[in-house]
């Protein structure tokens, strides 16, 4: 197909996303888990999910699709090329916080499927098959850890290690999907042996940047990286009532004091994109009249440059050492960065659409961020009001949600044409 057939297919995609089809999607997956205050709580895997599925797979079916799934129960729904040619994937997840809004994750696989109708409804057939995915458990909110359907597509080796995961009611993830082959029998295992063409996943942006800067499309550069730590300062319990000030040991006083040594260095390392939280803290005793003998805190540092990840490393252990308080690394992901080509398609499509855009990095972690290891990757931004997200607040204008969907399909039709 020529460039200018590409082209002219990939705007006639954009111009066939249909408004209402789109948003009465949102609100018809929405309703599964539907909370009082207009959240969503749909959990991984729960009846709620099981039943959220059951939609997507019959409407997808409706639209002349094909679903498959595999070893940690992702939905991958296909429409199908001219040529046997690797897949263009998109899709995000549709499980959600106990108190979640409609839009973080489902976006991103409605407007896939909003993309396949526009397709058809445009007529266009393409060379590559293009596929839909519902990636399982991105939140962690029921198994731990998030992100599990897309960690495990990337590396097969670690479903062994997340079937023994258990929520709290003791539900092993084996368990959970046991319940979801029964509950789809006729769904085949995919079969692809192949890595992707691309994936490029469109999501709300969950921050206020876009907001703030008046621009209705984000173009993600990539994903930050993070660590997490968990500090622990001692010292000894006594009466709050009789023990002087000078001849006290508290632990309080010491974290309170190693917490604000760590965020000096954190933001003088990262200047401007550093994030760092004190986000839990336990304290023993926990008693209003007795000095505290331990004091745990955890600390989330979020940067996108590997140099400064890596110096913060090497701070908040001397810190530790220097204070005598025990440091335990719980986890660490390095910075992804996002194809480059890809970038540009996206950057194509909004100017196609005389959409603004801004390039920016993700704070939050999405499944994008493992499937940049699979395939060329990049992700699409639209604005969130407020910059308010994981919360029934969560919001972003029907006309963002359109312009998101006629981006994503524009790059979505000139990729799945492309060699």
């Amino acid at each position: 197909m020529s460039a200018h057939l590409i082209d002219n297919a990939a705007s006639a995609t954009a111009a066939h996303v249909d408004p209402a089809r789109l948003l009465t999607a949102v609100e018809a997956l929405a309703s599964f888990g539907a909370r009082a205050d207009g959240g969503v709580d749909r959990p991984a895997l729960s009846e709620r999910d099981l039943d959220a599925r059951r939609y997507l797979i019959d409407r997808a079916h409706a639209l002349g699709c094909t679903v498959t799934t595999d070893h940690c129960a992702n939905l991958f729904v296909r429409r199908a090329g001219t040529e046997n040619l690797p897949p263009v994937m998109t899709g995000s997840h549709a499980d959600t916080q106990p108190s979640g809004g409609k839009l973080d994750g489902c976006y991103g696989v409605l407007a896939g499927l909003e993309c396949i109708e526009a397709l058809n409804d445009a007529g266009i057939r393409t060379r590559r098959p293009l596929d839909v995915v519902v990636w399982t458990n991105e939140e962690g909110t029921r198994f731990q850890p998030g992100a599990m359907g897309s960690s495990a597509f990337v590396e097969p080796g670690l479903i062994e290690t997340y079937r023994l995961a258990s929520d709290a009611q003791g539900v092993t993830l084996a368990d959970a999907l046991t319940a979801h082959k029964h509950a789809f029998p006729a769904l085949a295992t995919r079969d692809e042996k192949l890595a992707a063409h691309a994936f490029i996943e469109l999501h709300i942006e969950q921050g206020p940047q876009l907001e703030l800067a008046d621009i209705p499309l984000g173009i993600v550069s990539g994903i930050q990286g993070v660590r997490w730590y968990s500090v622990t300062c001692k010292g000894v319990a006594a009466h709050a009532g009789t023990t002087p000030m000078h001849a006290r040991h508290d632990a309080m006083t010491l974290a309170i004091n190693v917490r604000a040594e760590i965020e000096a260095f954190a933001t003088t390392l990262g200047a401007e994109n550093t994030r760092v939280t004190f986000g839990r803290w336990n304290v023993s005793p926990n008693s209003i009249n007795t000095i505290a003998s331990s004091v745990t805190f955890t600390v989330d540092f979020r940067h996108p440059d590997d140099a400064v990840l890596a110096a913060f490393d090497q701070q908040i252990a001397s810190c530790a050492q220097r204070h005598r308080a025990n440091l335990e690394a719980m986890f660490s992901h390095a910075p992804v960065a996002f194809e480059p080509a890809l970038l540009d398609r996206l950057s194509e499509a909004a100017e196609a659409l005389n959409a603004p855009t801004m390039t920016m990095t993700s704070g939050a972690f999405h499944d994008a961020m493992y499937l940049a290891q699979h395939c060329p990757t990049a992700m699409l931004f639209v604005p969130s009001r407020d910059g308010i997200s994981h919360n029934p607040l969560e919001h972003t204008d029907d006309d963002y949600l359109v312009l998101g969907t006629r981006a994503l399909a524009h790059c979505l039709a000139t990729l799945c044409n492309e060699p």
